[in-house]
C-alpha cells in the first residue's frame, strides 16, 4: 500500500499562504489592476509619455504580483488532485511527482512570504544598483565585475528586465564601477539587503606568487524614483562634464560627447550615465539618480540625528556584510545573518535567493523595532 500522507505539510503551506493573501489583500490588488487597466486603455494615454510609462509599469508590476499568487493557488489545488490520483492508483511515480511538487510549492510560498515583509516606503519599486571596486587592485576590479555578473544572472533567473546605465572599465581586469537598473516589483526592497561592503578572499590569478589576496567592492542599491521632487539641486551645486561613451580598453562606442557625469559639489556624489543616445537623456537620467541619492542621504542623516539624540548610536549594517572564500573551505558567509552557502560558484551564477531571504528576515527581526 502506498504511503503518501502529506496532509500536515500541505496544511502548513496553505496556512502560510492564507496569511500572505490576507496581508497582500488580493481584492484590493485586483481593484487596483482594474483601475490601472482602465487608465492604460484611455485613447489619449500616450499624449503624456511619462504618465503613460508610469501607468503601464505599475499595471505590469501589479499584474505580475497577482499572477504569482494565482499560480500558487492553482498549484496547491492541482497538488490535492495529484495526491488523490496517486493514492487511488497506488502509483509510486505519481507519489514521487507529488512530493517534488510539494517541495517546489513550499519554496514558492516561502519566497512570497519574504516579499510580504517588504513593507517599506519604497520597497515595491524597481532598483538601481551601483557596484564600485575597492581596495585590492586588479583583484578588486575583477571582483566588482564578478558581482555585477552575479546580480545580472540573478535577474535573468527571475526574468527581470535589466538596463545597464553606466560602466567604467578598469585598465587591467574587470570594472571600476557599474550602474544598472532592475525593473521588477519589489526589486528595491529585495536587493536593498545586498547594500554594503563585500569581501573576496582567494588565491589571486593576477599575482606571480600563490598567495591569498583579499579584495573589496561596495554595492549601493537605491529605489527608482520617477520624480525626486523632495530634493532640489541648485545649478551652482553641481558640475556637469560630458564625454564620449567607451567600452572595454577605452574603445569608443560613441562618436559624440553624449555621456554625462554630474558631480554634486557639497557632498562629492558623482553620477555617470552613458546608456541613452543623447546628452539630454543621459543628463536627465543622471539627475534622477542624483536626486534619489541625495534624498536617501538626507533621510539617513535625519535618522542618525534621531539616534544620537536618543543616545542609541548603533549601526545596523556593518562595513563588511558578506565574505566570499574561494580557497580552502569554499564558502560564502553573510556576517549579519550567519547564513552560509558552501558552493560559491552557484552564488556567483546568480543563486542568491537564500542569502537575500535571510537578509530580509534578519532586518525584520523584532529587536530591530
Amino acid at each position: 500500500m502506498l504511503d503518501l500522507d502529506l496532509s500536515a505539510d500541505i496544511q502548513a503551506v496553505r496556512s502560510t499562504f492564507a496569511d500572505i493573501k490576507a496581508v497582500v489583500d488580493v481584492d484590493a490588488l485586483a481593484a487596483e489592476i482594474a483601475r490601472l487597466s482602465e487608465e492604460a486603455g484611455a485613447p489619449d494615454l500616450w499624449d503624456d509619455t511619462d504618465k503613460a510609462q508610469k501607468v503601464t509599469s505599475a499595471l505590469s508590476h501589479r499584474q505580475s504580483e497577482l499572477a504569482r499568487i494565482t499560480a500558487i493557488e492553482r498549484r496547491l489545488d492541482d497538488l490535492d488532485v495529484l495526491i488523490e490520483l496517486a493514492m487511488e492508483m497506488d502509483d509510486q511515480d505519481s507519489a514521487d511527482e507529488a512530493r517534488k511538487e510539494l517541495a517546489e510549492v513550499t519554496e514558492s510560498v516561502s519566497q512570497l512570504e519574504v516579499q510580504t515583509l517588504l513593507d517599506g516606503e519604497y520597497d515595491d519599486r524597481s532598483a538601481v544598483v551601483t557596484i564600485r571596486s575597492g581596495a585590492g587592485g586588479d583583484d578588486a576590479t575583477d571582483f566588482a565585475e564578478m558581482l555585477m555578473r552575479m546580480y545580472l544572472r540573478w535577474a535573468e533567473r527571475h526574468k527581470y528586465p535589466v538596463k545597464v546605465m553606466d560602466t567604467s572599465f578598469a585598465e587591467g581586469a574587470g570594472i571600476k564601477s557599474a550602474t544598472f537598473e532592475i525593473d521588477a516589483p519589489y526589486a528595491y526592497g529585495t536587493l536593498s539587503v545586498e547594500a554594503g561592503t563585500h569581501r573576496l578572499a582567494r588565491i589571486s590569478p593576477f599575482g606571480s606568487a600563490d598567495k591569498r589576496q583579499t579584495s573589496f567592492a561596495a554595492v549601493e542599491v537605491i529605489p527608482v524614483m520617477e520624480e525626486a521632487v523632495e530634493v532640489e539641486v541648485p545649478e551652482g551645486d553641481i558640475r556637469v562634464d560630458v564625454f564620449r561613451s567607451s567600452g572595454p580598453g577605452g574603445q569608443s562606442v560613441n562618436t559624440t560627447d553624449s555621456a554625462v557625469r554630474i558631480t554634486h559639489l557639497p557632498t562629492g556624489i558623482v553620477v555617470s550615465m552613458q546608456n541613452e543616445k543623447s546628452q539630454i537623456q543621459n543628463r536627465a537620467a543622471a539627475m534622477r539618480v542624483l536626486q534619489t541619492r541625495l534624498l536617501i542621504l538626507q533621510r539617513e542623516q535625519e535618522a542618525a540625528k534621531k539616534k544620537e539624540l536618543a543616545g542609541t548610536i548603533t549601526a545596523s549594517w556593518g562595513d563588511q556584510m558578506r565574505s566570499y572564500f574561494l580557497y580552502g573551505q569554499q564558502l560564502v558567509k553573510d556576517l549579519r545573518t550567519g547564513y552560509e552557502v558552501g558552493n560559491p560558484a552557484s552564488v556567483f551564477d546568480g543563486d542568491l535567493d537564500g542569502l537575500i531571504a535571510a537578509g530580509i528576515r534578519w532586518r525584520k527581526r523584532p529587536d530591530e523595532d
